[in-house]
């Protein structure tokens, strides 16, 4: 049995447990059993996800991201936060903070920070429509407002990847089993990867509401890709502004879709839970 060290923090309660093994050397620990053990919410302490840090020559700390199914995950713009918040105060006090996730560098700047409270700004890259490196398995180069068939059903979507694969419905309301469709989305024969379903609903042209059924997590509660995948979907459709705000139960998160270099930045809070040990049997 190990003694597995976590830190708790959450984003508008999408939450992670953060593990440390920047400077330590672990070996034959299965990160996917680990995840789907310590993230349950009944047997383990319960989380979304996992982060694992672990030492980078070119970054404050190289990350890797696992789903409370246990499986491996591209990125996730709260996880990047609550790494960014995390760091700030367990190593250097600096605004500026450069992570390694999916082999690339990805910057973030915190704002405030206030104790177990933080607003951080994380940047997600440039978006990408070209449905192979989505992946989407489609006979079309994108697929910006079009249908897909499920089951005798069509959904009109727009996929698209922010650093991990997205498909956005705009919506008029949520009275419907959101959940259960995005569980279906997710899953279909379109996406070989799987892919992060956002409903969203369009207040005005600068702020939406959204629901996200995220792949290998669920209902989450909120979602920093989801959101940044939302407004690039509402924005090439013409239904909102590239900067825009994004509404969920817990609060909100704040977009920036540049219209000079195409790069996406994410705003909003991070919040520190608690620290603690869990005990890992891995057979």
């Amino acid at each position: 049995m190990k003694k597995i060290a976590f830190y708790k923090y959450h984003g508008l309660g999408n939450d992670f447990l953060i593990i440390d093994h920047i400077n330590r050397s672990v070996r034959s620990l299965d990160y996917n059993v680990l995840a789907q053990r310590i993230c349950d919410r009944h047997t383990g302490i319960g989380a979304d996800g996992i982060l694992v840090l672990t030492g980078s020559r070119r970054a404050e700390a190289c990350i890797d991201l696992f789903n409370s199914d246990g499986s491996w995950a591209e990125k996730s713009g709260n996880g990047l936060r609550c790494v960014a918040a995390y760091y700030y105060g367990h190593y250097e006090r600096r605004r500026r903070l450069v992570f390694e996730i999916n082999e690339e560098p990805v910057e973030t700047r915190i704002i405030k920070a206030r104790q177990a409270s933080f607003s951080i700004e994380v940047g997600l890259g440039r978006p990408i429509f070209e449905a192979k490196s989505i992946p989407m398995k489609t006979p079309a180069k994108y697929h910006i407002n079009k249908a897909i068939k499920i089951d005798g059903f069509e959904f009109v979507v727009t996929s698209l990847s922010v650093g991990n694969p997205h498909t956005v419905m705009f919506v008029d309301n949520f009275e419907f089993d959101w959940e259960a469709l995005g569980e279906i989305i997710e899953n279909c024969r379109y996406f070989p990867n799987r892919t992060n379903v956002e409903f969203v609903r369009v207040i005005n042209r600068r702020k939406v509401e959204l629901n996200d059924w995220e792949r290998g997590a669920g209902a989450t509660g909120s979602s920093g890709t989801g959101a940044a995948a939302s407004v690039v979907a509402g924005a090439i459709n013409g239904l909102v502004d590239r900067r825009a705000e994004v509404v969920f139960p817990a609060g909100s998160l704040f977009i920036e879709w540049s219209g000079q270099n195409d790069e996406i930045l994410l705003t909003g809070p991070v919040e520190f839970v608690g620290r603690g040990e869990y005990n890992f049997e891995s057979g």
